[in-house]
């Protein structure tokens, strides 16, 4: 027979190594799940990107096409020639600016909705043109949407811009980096402090702290 405090020690050392493997096995599943996590950001990330480039591009092939800028683009019988696909689709002021202010990117009001209708009934950007209003804005891979600025803002960045609201600090930081200087409050990329859940209209205050991880933006980037 095996001596008693033999199997004793058996049994500890069994119920031991049990103890390790099972650590070791949440210890990688743990590792795994950070790992898939962070992959899963660093693609929201560079879908973020795209879709700043995109919308870049094409506003440019637009104003290249038609000679103005979407949203801007009327009057409604000169949209409805170019044919079915544009019936519908709500014309700009054509005063040769984008009519899109603070309070008017994330509701679609102004011609930040004409901008989204107008893209996609020319073909540059897909989605059905016939939808207006803040539903005609696009979502962006954090939940919030994209839009466009036609006013200051940032500490008086000029120009035509493209928005994405509620973006993560890391998010913002990253993106902000690989387009431009890495800083909210300067450059052709600035930030606005933002809430959880909501989609903040960018301020012309100029950001007054580096990106924090902890927090949430409303990112414009000049086209």
């Amino acid at each position: 027979m095996r001596p008693i405090g033999r199997v004793a020690k058996w049994q500890e050392g069994f119920a031991l190594s049990r103890v390790v493997m099972v650590v070791a096995v949440l210890c990688l599943l743990a590792i795994g799940a950070v790992l898939v996590q962070s992959l899963i950001e660093g693609s929201r990330i560079r879908q973020a990107i795209d879709d700043l480039n995109g919308t870049t591009a094409a506003v440019f092939a637009y104003q290249d096409r038609y000679g103005r800028t979407p949203g801007d683009d009327g009057p409604a019988a000169t949209l409805a020639a170019r044919g079915a696909g544009w019936s519908g689709v709500i014309a700009g002021d054509v005063d040769g600016s984008l009519g899109v202010g603070p309070n008017q990117i994330f509701s679609g009001d102004g011609e930040s909705g004409p901008f989204w209708q107008q893209l996609k009934a020319a073909g540059f950007i897909s989605g059905d043109p016939a939808i207006a209003g803040q539903a005609a804005l696009p979502d962006n891979p954090w939940g919030g949407l994209i839009s466009v600025l036609g006013s200051k803002m940032g500490g008086g960045l000029d120009g035509n811009k493209v928005c994405l609201s509620q973006v993560p600090g890391s998010a913002a930081l990253e993106i902000d980096s690989e387009l431009d200087d890495g800083a909210g409050a300067s450059g052709g990329l600035r930030a606005t402090l933002g809430s959880e859940g909501a989609n903040t209209n960018p301020s012309n205050a100029i950001l007054a702290s580096p990106y924090s991880q902890e927090s949430i933006y409303t990112i414009c980037y000049r086209m």
